[in-house]
């Protein structure tokens, strides 16, 4: 492992205190963090100036921080490339959680999340100090006043989106049906939460039988629109490939275009980019059998199925 070779080559105050017992591996792996992109001279350096403080006391964190304020002191052109590289990383992701709810995380540089926090903390104090009533949490008011300001919206519930909904047919024919609708790659939700939820949101319902989305053709050569949105849908935005489970990047046809394939939902396979371009090598061979089953074969002719 990295933290292991780094530990013995210049961090020999660390990993002793690691090899004692009195620095546990989750502080030792920090330190190395800190230390990762400088050569053995510029780690001994750090090491040395750690060695002048009680490292035992310290916290995870203050420790990270006591090292890579070491780290910069010793090479400060490496923290700063290093500054700048990270800042050049930045970006927003958006991740599913449990209930029908989901984690937009922003990566940003220290000052600009410092400033957004502020400005949201500032909104909840404005909205506490207001004659009306107040109504929501402290986090509702911040997470509302997000949406609003992101969207241009006036409130937040009234986003203007098209949120994919894939729902059982078994939910449509008998109103007590507990069989739950998805949006696909964030998991189920109560039929009727949507149903009843606020705002302009468009829910585009792609109806299942047995699992399987009905409708949807096209005559062009790529997958665009609703049909691309179907066929993502039915793969449950992850790659259909046994054992991979990527995001959907490409939507394949299954019987090539170039060889008479068509651009419609049977035709047409959620795969993440890898698995697309696997497919395109000498000896890959793709086919969706009578049972509705993608067969995959390999150069080396082992099969594996999957569904489409």
């Amino acid at each position: 492992m990295s933290t292991a070779r780094d530990l013995h080559d210049g961090l020999d105050h660390v990993r002793g205190l690691f090899a004692a017992g009195e620095l546990s591996a989750l502080k030792a792996a920090a330190v190395v963090t800190a230390c990762s992109d400088l050569d053995r001279a510029e780690r001994a350096a750090v090491d040395l100036r750690l060695a002048a403080h009680d490292l035992t006391r310290l916290g995870i964190r203050r420790l990270q921080d006591l090292a890579r304020k070491f780290a910069a002191e010793v090479a400060p052109e490496k923290f700063r490339a290093r500054a700048e590289s990270a800042r050049a990383e930045r970006r927003v992701t958006l991740r599913p959680a449990p209930d029908a709810m989901t984690y937009l995380t922003a990566y940003l540089p220290v000052e600009q999340g410092v400033a957004c926090l502020a400005a949201l903390n500032k909104a909840f104090t404005e909205v506490s100090v207001n004659p009306a009533p107040l109504t929501r949490t402290r986090g509702q008011v911040m997470a509302d006043t997000l949406v609003e300001r992101l969207t241009g919206q006036a409130v937040a519930t009234d986003v203007d989106v098209e949120v994919q909904v894939v729902v059982p047919i078994e939910a449509l024919l008998d109103p007590d049906s507990p069989v739950p609708a998805e949006i696909p790659s964030h998991g189920p939700v109560p039929v009727d939460l949507l149903a009843k939820s606020e705002g302009r949101k468009t829910l585009r319902r792609l109806i299942t039988s047995d699992g399987v989305v009905i409708g949807g053709d096209s005559r062009q050569r790529t997958f665009t629109g609703l049909l691309a949105r179907l066929v993502r849908a039915r793969a449950g935005n992850r790659c259909t490939e046994p054992y991979c489970d990527a995001p959907v990047r490409h939507i394949d046809h299954i019987h090539r275009d170039a060889e008479g394939g068509a651009t419609d939902l049977d035709n047409g396979r959620g795969v993440c980019e890898f698995h697309n371009h696997v497919r395109e090598q000498a000896g890959w061979r793709v086919a969706r059998g009578p049972d509705g089953q993608v067969r995959t074969t390999t150069p080396t002719g082992h099969t594996y199925l999957a569904p489409g």
